[in-house]
């Protein structure tokens, strides 16, 4: 039975990808200038050229690094920030407007701001990081707040200390909003990370092949490079989401044993 209805859900992915690449099909038929869209096919045939070049991965294995060093900076740091933060009110109360400014403005406008500050090749590690660690600081410590009160109290009467308490009840608490935070702030860093990439062109990256495919007016590769934009991120995100779920997995094993 749970076979038959996996079959039948990857049946109707199957079909709606075909049905949207018959539209894009039809839309590169009507409007019939290579310069503006690019047929399916066309952006398979740039990508089997770019990936026979060195070059090609490259650009992809240096923006990969860019994002993931962002990435997992933001991470850790928003982590402990949040534990902090929600120890110390003052410092939730002190740090807040901040943050929220950093969510609120636009991205474009920090990578603009970061150029002036830093090397262009460290731009898009940092625009990642700035992305993705107000969105892990907001989750972790909501999951923090909204551990169960009557948890806390019995922890309190049984003594359990403070490492059995966090290990036992805080951990437990926060991982769903830990890993909720992790999977959204992964497509943000991406994001966030080719588009510092396309505006300060650091060498060897994904973004510059984005902007000289645009200034040279190279629309196929300019579709190529984006359709590599997604197909990674999905990739990395899939590859992640079995990555955290393989670790809860293990650790409320261990609680069990």
């Amino acid at each position: 039975m749970k076979n038959s209805i996996t079959r039948n859900k990857i049946t109707g992915k199957i079909v709606i990808a075909l049905l949207w690449l018959a539209v894009w099909q039809l839309l590169y038929m009507v409007i019939d200038m290579e310069v503006l869209f690019v047929s399916p096919v066309g952006v398979l045939k740039t990508l089997g050229e770019l990936i026979k070049d060195g070059l090609f991965w490259q650009s992809v294995f240096m923006s990969f690094l860019r994002v993931t060093e962002g990435y997992i900076i933001a991470v850790v740091f928003g982590t402990v920030f949040a534990v902090i933060t929600v120890v110390i009110p003052f410092a939730y109360d002190f740090f807040y407007p901040v943050i929220s400014l950093v969510k609120a403005a636009p991205v474009v406008s920090f990578i603009i701001l970061t150029l002036v500050w830093l090397k262009s090749g460290t731009v898009p590690a940092f625009i990642s990081f700035l992305m993705v660690f107000p969105v892990v600081w907001t989750n972790v410590s909501e999951g923090i707040r909204r551990t169960d009160k009557k948890l806390l109290e019995m922890a309190r009467i049984f003594d359990f200390g403070r490492i059995k308490t966090v290990k036992n009840i805080y951990i437990p608490s926060v991982l769903p909003f830990f890993k909720t935070a992790c999977v959204t702030g992964l497509s943000l860093a991406w994001k966030s990370g080719i588009a510092a990439e396309v505006i300060c062109t650091p060498k060897f990256s994904i973004g510059k092949q984005l902007y000289n495919s645009k200034i040279y007016l190279e629309t196929p590769e300019l579709f190529a490079w984006t359709a590599v934009v997604v197909v990674m991120s999905v990739i990395v995100e899939k590859l992640f989401v079995v990555l955290i779920n393989f670790v809860v997995d293990r650790y409320y094993l261990k609680r069990r044993c």
